[in-house]
């Protein structure tokens, strides 16, 4: 394999943004990556900075809106022009959500766990808060082991690669467009084609929960706020298309 491709997908939360592509860029790694930043739809103040980001860190941005009219979120046609760079390129895929923050040496830790196992689907480090605490999505995590744990749990797309071996079996364009989030059927549809996930709890980044949708901070501060917001204003899951330009 001779590069990695790496994504992070970004709606507004510019300062949280920030500091995840620069710790992202700070990486150090055995093996070349290509880094690719989606905007999807942010506003138009955040993409001139994202603009000006492209330029100070040398990473690729991609503005959703010159490619699409659906508004934000896109994230499967995230995941299927993603997809089809690194089938191009025969290499595996990662993903960093625009409020983790990864350490210097994730990437490298993502790839070499990749490399441990033919029937790799899916690897995934463990979010933690700024003090070191394992926190949400990986909380059930809290009990594991130090190491590198095959799970049947969801594996979260905060930071999470996606070998080559699942990405050229599982083809994105037949994933349901209803959705907007697609953690938990990927990791099933992994299981399901005899492939395996692992999380590795050595493997540690900060998680900065929901910047992208503050509305989900109410899960910790008020409950049942929270609750009455997703289940009567359908805020989990969204019914959506996702049309493509011709």
């Amino acid at each position: 394999m001779d590069k990695l491709h790496i994504i992070t997908p970004v709606k507004d939360s510019l300062e949280t943004a920030e500091r995840a592509i620069s710790a992202l860029m700070s990486s150090v790694t055995d093996i070349p990556f290509e880094y690719t930043v989606y905007n999807d739809f942010s506003s138009d103040e955040n993409t001139q900075k994202l603009e000006a980001l492209s330029k100070k860190y040398f990473f690729h941005l991609i503005n959703l809106k010159e490619i699409t009219s659906h508004p934000s979120p896109n994230y499967l046609l995230v995941l299927q022009k993603a997809q089809a760079k690194a089938l191009n390129d025969k290499t595996h895929l990662i993903i960093v959500e625009s409020d983790v923050i990864v350490k210097e040496n994730t990437v490298q830790q993502l790839y070499d766990c990749a490399g441990l196992s033919e029937k790799a689907g899916m690897v995934s480090a463990v979010t933690t808060d700024e003090s070191g605490n394992i926190n949400f999505p990986n909380l059930y995590a809290r009990k594991y082991k130090k190491g590198l744990i095959s799970t049947r749990k969801r594996i979260s797309f905060c930071c999470a690669l996606l070998t080559y071996e699942l990405l050229s079996r599982l083809d994105f364009k037949t994933l349901n467009p209803s959705r907007d989030w697609y953690d938990v059927i990927i990791s099933h549809k992994s299981l399901r084609l005899g492939l395996k996930n692992y999380l590795n709890t050595l493997c540690e980044v900060i998680h900065l929960p929901h910047s992208s949708r503050p509305w989900k901070l109410l899960k910790y501060s008020n409950p049942l706020k929270y609750y009455w917001l997703k289940y009567t204003k359908q805020l989990k899951k969204t019914k959506v298309e996702f049309p493509q330009k011709k």
